[in-house]
């Protein structure tokens, strides 16, 4: 699939990463001798669904800017408030997208495959929304960190009915398996819309993302999702997670 320009990817690099315990922005801390950032932006680059990402820096701007070069745009996210505070950040270099979707610098496995996907299911269900999931047999080894996802609820028909945050989850639903990595592929027009009635009535006081997935299924709006490997959504909150990453990044 060759880039036309309706399809913005955005991805968020603005963490300060301080359970890392480096001087380092998160996203430029190196699994296999790269930073997480570079390698995810190898493999947008071969997805070939947009040569020119919109990358959201904040935390140490500078360096992650200077390491990453002039290829793509920069977006400020001077205060860290959410990620949808920080997607909106992006708005400014994405009014001519149809389409945007949404990454994660320190998720650097996000596969070509993927976001090919992404971009041609979306563009065919004509939904507003199209996320990734991911099914796994347990929480149990490498997959610990997937106890901490928001859980992916469907009905009979296997639509999805919501997401759940871990923390709010019931114990019954803390037994799904199936989780959200967070990875969208929005309608833009509907995200911009829509991210506007985003509140941060949330302990951390932040604009999140995935109230989007609330706010649309309250709408009675329906979702597409597509499945993934699960190896695709370890991402690195902590040193024993960066561990993970190093593990598996040759087989991906």
């Amino acid at each position: 699939m060759s880039n036309t320009g309706k399809t913005k990817i955005v991805i968020l690099a603005a963490g300060h990463g301080k359970r890392m315990q480096s001087e380092l922005p998160k996203v430029l801390l190196q699994v296999k001798g790269k930073s997480m950032v570079s390698m995810l932006l190898k493999n947008v680059q071969d997805s070939k669904v947009d040569e020119r990402p919109v990358i959201i820096v904040g935390q140490k701007k500078e360096q992650v800017m200077a390491e990453l070069g002039d290829k793509y745009d920069y977006a400020i996210q001077d205060e860290q408030l959410g990620t949808g505070h920080a997607v909106m950040c992006a708005k400014d270099y994405l009014k001519n997208a149809e389409q945007v979707i949404v990454l994660y610098g320190d998720q650097p496995f996000t596969s070509a495959k993927t976001i090919r996907e992404l971009t041609h299911i979306h563009s065919k269900s004509s939904k507003n929304i199209t996320m990734a999931t991911v099914r796994v047999l347990d929480f149990l080894d490498w997959r610990a960190c997937f106890a901490n996802f928001s859980r992916v609820i469907r009905g009979q028909n296997g639509k999805i009915i919501k997401t759940v945050e871990n923390k709010d989850a019931t114990e019954e639903e803390k037994k799904i398996t199936e989780v959200n990595p967070c990875y969208f592929c929005f309608d833009a027009d509907w995200l911009w819309e829509n991210l506007e009635k985003v509140k941060n009535n949330n302990t951390q006081k932040e604009y999140y993302l995935t109230d989007l997935i609330k706010i649309a299924t309250e709408e009675k709006i329906e979702i597409e999702s597509i499945e993934i490997d699960p190896h695709e959504a370890l991402g690195a909150n902590s040193k024993e997670e960066l561990e993970v990453l190093e593990r598996f990044a040759p087989n991906i």
